[in-house]
């Protein structure tokens, strides 16, 4: 039997949503091993001067817990 821990991140890219969730996972990636599943929950954006500048996405990260 598996136990799993979900966590939130927030990750941004000046590029757009999808950048942001590969910049999330690819962070993730390097202090949580056993990842196996991702959420996008929200996606918001900052805008300055009328235009976008950087894309937000809120990530819930499963990974499983090791023995």
């Amino acid at each position: 039997m598996a136990v799993a821990r979900v966590t939130e991140l927030v990750a941004s890219s000046p590029k757009g949503f999808s950048e942001a969730v590969a910049e999330g996972m690819k962070r993730a990636g390097k202090t949580l091993r056993g990842i196996t599943g991702v959420e996008v929950g929200r996606m918001n954006a900052k805008i300055e001067n009328g235009k976008i500048v950087e894309y937000r996405v809120h990530l819930s990260v499963t990974f499983v817990l090791e023995d």
